[in-house]
């Protein structure tokens, strides 16, 4: 069975979501980031030796690091249910998008995230918040540009490049930041959030 480490309120969400986008029968190991007595456990020191999460054990693999843990599941498990892009151009795309998203909207997402809502208040700093949305204002350009000339990021349907995606760009609604402005992302991401798997991980 697969097992899968790590806290919905952290990068693991990501693998959560697809897990249940898998319909896969797994376990799931609610370790939070904030316990070092767990991350610093021999045992789990021997799975991730980063001591983070996520970590995802399946048979005799282990993986950590929640993007390839996304792209590794649907290239394994995800060509029925349709997470896998079909060919290779496809695939790419994914690729790109799930790198993309790391080095383009993680960062100065999560910064706006801290500053305004995760920080207690007197480490909050408001011009930190509005610097990194000034940053994020060239990748959603960037986003919404693609997804005015298709649906999905990497064919004609919903695949783990809309996913990887969508998991970070859901931190902007707790983070306060409104993707109004950029209508085609606004849509794309709304209809990413909405599904009935997203839901149920969210609930873990």
């Amino acid at each position: 069975m697969i097992t899968l480490y790590g806290i919905a309120a952290s990068r693991a969400f990501r693998c959560l979501w697809m897990l249940e986008e898998l319909g896969l029968d797994y376990r799931h190991e609610p370790v939070d980031y904030r316990d070092r007595a767990a991350l610093d456990d021999p045992g789990y020191r021997a799975l991730n030796p980063n001591g983070r999460i996520p970590t995802l054990v399946d048979g005799d693999l282990v993986l950590w690091e929640s993007m390839a843990i996304n792209l590794y599941l649907a290239r394994r498990y995800g060509t029925e249910a349709g997470l896998h892009p079909e060919g290779a151009e496809n695939e790419g795309r994914a690729l790109q998008w799930s790198f993309w998203v790391m080095t383009e909207v993680e960062q100065p997402l999560l910064k706006v995230l801290l500053h305004r809502r995760l920080l207690p208040r007197e480490r909050r700093d408001p011009q930190q918040a509005a610097r990194n949305e000034g940053i994020l204002r060239q990748p959603f350009a960037v986003l919404d540009a693609a997804l005015a000339q298709a649906d999905w990021l990497a064919g004609e349907r919903f695949t783990v490049a809309d996913l990887n995606v969508a998991a970070v760009l859901g931190w902007a609604q707790p983070a306060r930041l409104s993707l109004k402005p950029w209508p085609a992302l606004y849509d794309w991401l709304g209809r990413c959030l909405d599904r009935p798997a997203r839901r149920r991980a969210q609930a873990r």
